[in-house]
């Protein structure tokens, strides 16, 4: 069976592709391109690297020396470090920043998968073992929207889906049909806590793939810490794209959703 390759970031969907790569048998390079990846990653892997996406050039020779010819990109990079400026960058990461005609999410990554694709290696869909973490429509937890809540699905998925066509963010937070809060620079986290402080509770967060998703990079995902950050700001309903949004640590969040009354539900444009 082949080696795959992984760049991890931060969070649990890096742990979640390596399991189940390794459950088809297949062997898994991994390499954290960023601080504070899981420590899963380090213990389960057939070989583990950490090497900062600065590095870009030493990033790919090292899976070209494993003898990787498959990889994936997957788990949170801070937009953040894109901006505040990278740790000593290579050249190879200077020519690749110096030619980049806007600093767009989109922008960058696609850069970088045709960077690595020079080398030979190819990038593949970020979902390719992980189909059943995107549930289809339906209400997940033991609470059912609200009309009212319903409506601010609605209008926030239709708006949420506006910014990702700009490739501005992916999710919004949403009251009375007004919007408290759009995912930029900051992300998904800083969003909702912003958002549910605006709309001094019951707001509702919304979060869609991009009309144009690339799901070889930045494909959208929620988990414990999303639920989390809904708690701290006084959020209550959590809707996500269906079968187009990696929903991670599944039993931990319903859980938690249901032991605070929260609504989560997979939906769609015909909700």
């Amino acid at each position: 069976m082949e080696k795959v390759g992984l760049f991890a970031g931060v969070g649990q969907l890096p742990v979640e592709f390596m399991r189940a790569a390794k459950m088809l048998g297949h062997e898994v390079v991994v390499i954290a391109v960023v601080d504070g990846v899981a420590p899963e990653l380090e213990q389960e892997a057939d070989a583990y690297y950490a090497i900062n996406v600065a590095k870009l050039d030493k990033v790919i020779k090292t899976m070209k020396k494993e003898g990787v010819t498959k990889v994936t990109m997957i788990g949170k990079v801070t937009k953040e470090i894109l901006f505040k400026g990278l740790k000593f960058p290579d050249l190879r990461a200077i020519k690749l920043l110096a030619k980049l005609r806007n600093r767009k999410d989109d922008t960058i990554m696609l850069a970088i998968v045709e960077e690595i694709e020079k080398d030979g290696i190819e990038v593949v869909d970020q979902t390719l073992y992980l189909k059943p973490l995107m549930p289809p429509t339906g209400v997940l937890t033991k609470r059912r929207p609200t009309p009212e809540e319903e409506d601010d699905i609605r209008f926030g998925f239709v708006t949420a889906k506006a910014m990702g066509g700009m490739d501005i963010g992916q999710t919004v937070v949403v009251k009375n049909k007004a919007v408290m809060a759009v995912e930029a620079i900051e992300g998904t986290d800083a969003c909702i806590r912003r958002g549910g402080e605006l709309g001094r509770g019951k707001s509702v967060v919304v979060k869609v793939a991009k009309p144009n998703q690339d799901v070889r990079f930045d494909v959208p995902a929620v988990g414990k810490q999303t639920i989390q950050s809904m708690l701290d700001s006084g959020c209550t309903v959590l809707a996500m794209e269906a079968e187009r949004t990696l929903f991670v640590e599944q039993e931990e969040v319903l859980k938690l959703a249901n032991a605070h009354d929260l609504c989560i539900c997979a939906v769609d444009k015909t909700f």
